[in-house]
């Protein structure tokens, strides 16, 4: 079976093979190895990629504050510089998930949900992925469906290309059954969740330091 995924390397991992999407829409980067216990990672291709725009140019944009603004209000419009791109990255390249035999973890924009196999009663997609723990629904916005393809799923007559986001996104359905069926016995416990901490507190420092810049300049 060919997969829509693209294999990229992780610390402490060989890439399993390389498998390149082609869509010009929603892609996703991950390294899958079926038969191994290493980690499988999913996120959305393209927001990674505006987000690694965004943060290049909020990091050019904070070296010419350093360089040629070195008053009060360069260090405000390098505060609010830096809040943007925590954002970017909170909004676009935070979102994933990842599969190990130990859980499911998902990080979202502000939290992180780590879910036993055990805990997994079910997953679908809607506009995003959503894993179910018995009465409760975890979203996973790393992986999401574009417009256009959910539009042509409703209207019906034109198939859809395999490399689609709704193909993307039923793979990696997939792989979470595949998981939940093959670890549930040995992964067991609590669903944790847990807040983007570093994220939180450096957004907070960040409009400290502006706050006290605006009143001092």
């Amino acid at each position: 079976m060919s997969t829509p995924l693209s294999s990229v390397v992780t610390p402490g991992s060989l890439v399993a093979g390389s498998l390149v999407a082609g869509s010009p829409g929603l892609g996703y980067v991950g390294r899958v190895k079926p038969k191994s216990p290493e980690s499988e990672y999913y996120m959305s291709a393209s927001n990674r990629i505006t987000g690694s725009i965004v943060l290049v140019i909020g990091a050019l944009g904070l070296l010419d504050v350093i360089l040629e603004w070195r008053t009060a209000s360069g260090l405000l419009v390098g505060s609010i510089i830096g809040i943007f791109m925590v954002l970017a990255y909170v909004g676009l390249m935070r979102p994933s998930v990842t599969l190990s035999p130990e859980k499911l973890l998902l990080r979202n924009h502000l939290r992180d949900h780590e879910i036993p196999w055990s805990a997994v009663s079910g997953v679908d997609i809607t506009d995003i992925l959503r894993v179910h723990t018995g009465d409760n629904k975890y979203r996973a916005p790393g992986v999401q469906l574009v417009m256009r393809d959910m539009r042509k799923q409703r209207v019906g007559g034109r198939k859809l290309a395999a490399d689609s986001s709704i193909s993307k996104a039923d793979f990696v359905v997939n792989r979470i059954e595949t998981h939940q069926d093959q670890y549930a016995a040995q992964s067991t416990g609590e669903v944790i969740t847990r807040w983007a901490r570093p994220e939180l507190i450096l957004v907070g420092v960040l409009a400290v330091v502006a706050i006290v810049a605006a009143l001092v300049r």
